[in-house]
Formats: C-alpha cells, structure tokens, sequence
C-alpha cells in the first residue's frame, strides 16, 4: 500500500528553514579577512627574511617597525570609528602636524613633559571639535569640511615654525625615546598603541556608543528615528579622531624629537587605507578595529622593506594604491553578494 504525499495543507504549514544571522555573517566576513591579512604580514616577514634577513630580522628593526606603525595605528584607530559612521576625515596628517608643532614651541616647552603632552591632545581634540561642529551642526559635508581643515591646520603648522624645525630640549620626553625606558623590549610607544587598540575594540565593540556609530553609518534616518542622536554622535566621533591625532602628534614627537609642520604627511592616505583593507567598509555601517591594526602593520611592513631594499618612495606610494584599489573592488564585491 503506498502511502499518500504531503497535502497542501501539510506544505503550507511546514516551517521555514532558519536564516542565517547577518551579525554572524559580518563577523565570519571580518574573521577571514583578519586571517588573511594575518597571512599576507607572514608572506611579507618571509619575505623580509629572505632579502635582507641580517637586517629585517634584527631585534633592533622589528621594534622600529612596531614603532613606526604606533604612530599612525594610533590615527587609524580614530579614522576606523569616523569611516564606521559614514564619513571621512582628510586632516588628520595635518592635525598631527599642528599639535607636534604647538606642543613642541619653547613657550610650551618650558612646561615641561605635562605642557607638550597636555598641548599636543589639547590641539587634537580642538581640531576634532571644529570638524565635528562644521559637519554635525554645521551641516557640511565631511569631505569639504575636512579639507578646509587639512589646508588650515597645515598652513598654520607653517606658520608657527616659519618652516624651522623645533627640537625637543625636554629629557623626560626625549627619555621615553631611549631603549633604557623599554618595558620588556617594547618600546612605551607601542604599549600606548596597544591601550589605544584596546580602548577602541571595547569601545566599538561592547558599548552603546558603538552600537550608535556602526547605527548611524548603516543608515542615518533610520538611527533617528530610532532615537539616536545623530548630530551629537558625529560631532563625538571627530572629537575621538581629533584625540587619536593629538596622542599620535606626541608619539611622533618622541620617535623625532622635533616638531615639524611636514610630520603626517600623507597620514591621512595610510590611515584610510589601513582601515580599508582591515575590513571597515568605505560606504560605513561596519568597522573593525582589529583589521585596522592589522592594515597598519602591512604597511608598515611594506614599507621597511622597501626602505631596506633602497626601493623608491614613489613605487611605495604606487604599491600602496593599489592595494587600496583591490581593497574597494574586494568590498564591493563583498556587498554585492550580501
């Protein structure tokens, strides 16, 4: 006896296969691509290795390289939480600029180590402030708004050092410099990149304010409706950027030990595309402060091979392009099949 197929009824009533959650196809997104670019920095090391072995694997160059990329991890941190959020930020070179500059006069000097800390994260926030306030309140768009920004921070930076450049006479400063003040042979200025990273993933990652960040860059109107406040979040988020700047402008001025109105040049390239190819998506809506860090250390790497090789500046510049432009056509791609 054969027995009877499914009936309509029995069809109609059949539950629905479970979708899978976004969130937990985000998060197996981002974990790939961590884990790809944690291959693509083995790929780089070996290759370091090879070439120039005595010298990349130094103790000595590693700790140069950690180093180096404190400083703008420290600004890509920040410039991950503007992109999360939707917008960009074009002046962080030369806040950095700026604040070295400010913090490193001898009527700040004289202040001592709490007067050029105090002024290069004074000068920072300020920055981040006015940006926040033209592009929240104001109501400009962040690429206009960020541009006047870079051509006044820069031309001011110009203006205080009268193209001089402005040593550090201050030895508490210059101290934190010396391998004497290494913690464990890490230099201070990679512990402080840490705790910003720290800071920033747990911010991101495990508060309400960000939560609002990833809200406001998926969609905005939506975010307002939903109760957030949409012109105070943007106005926090370049008040956050314009701090990383200023703690990456005295980061700077102790690898240096000089303020320069040329420091962070091109700072706002390497911190984009950092966050970029880390995973924080251009169009905002998602970020990750762990892929951002790792970005970083990419180029970073790439960049202290080049120079060991006596590679120019310019196939640097090129190199890095296009992975930029590889990283945009990767996310597109990525969004499309979403």
């Amino acid at each position: 006896m054969t027995r009877p197929g499914p009936t309509t009824s029995d069809t109609a009533t059949a539950p629905p296969a479970p979708a899978k959650p976004l969130a937990s196809s985000g998060r197996s997104r981002l974990d790939v691509r961590n884990l790809s670019l944690l291959g693509v920095l083995a790929a780089l090391i070996a290759v370091g290795g090879i070439t120039k072995p005595d010298q990349f694997l130094d103790t000595g160059n590693l700790q140069l390289v950690l180093t180096q990329a404190s400083v703008i991890g420290v600004v890509t941190v920040g410039m991950t939480f503007v992109i999360t959020s939707g917008g960009i930020d074009l002046s962080v070179g030369a806040i950095v600029a700026l604040a070295s500059v400010w913090a490193t006069t001898v009527a700040t000097q004289e202040y001592g180590f709490a007067g050029v800390l105090f002024t290069a994260v004074l000068v920072g926030t300020a920055c981040g402030l006015v940006n926040g306030v033209l592009i929240a309140y104001g109501r400009l768009v962040p690429f206009i708004a960020t541009l006047a920004m870079l051509a006044a921070a820069r031309g001011l930076a110009l203006q205080i050092t009268e193209g001089r450049t402005q040593l550090v006479t201050v030895d508490a400063v210059l101290d934190l410099g010396l391998p004497d003040a290494y913690v464990l042979g890490i230099p201070p200025l990679v512990l402080v990149f840490v705790v910003v990273t720290v800071v920033g993933w747990l911010l991101l990652n495990r508060t309400t304010f960000g939560r609002r960040t990833v809200a406001v860059g998926g969609n905005a109107e939506a975010a307002r409706l939903a109760g957030i406040d949409v012109r105070r979040q943007r106005l926090h988020l370049y008040l956050l950027s314009g701090l990383c700047c200023g703690i990456a402008a005295f980061l700077l001025i102790v690898l240096s030990g000089s303020g320069q109105n040329t420091n962070g040049n091109l700072y706002e390239l390497d911190a984009i595309a950092a966050a970029i190819i880390g995973g924080t998506l251009l169009t905002g809506g998602r970020g990750t402060v762990v892929g951002s860090v790792l970005g970083v250390l990419v180029f970073t790497t790439i960049t202290n091979i080049f120079a060991l090789n006596n590679l120019q500046s310019d196939v640097q510049q090129i190199a890095k392009g296009a992975i930029i432009v590889v990283a945009v056509l990767v996310q597109r791609r990525t969004a499309h099949d979403d």
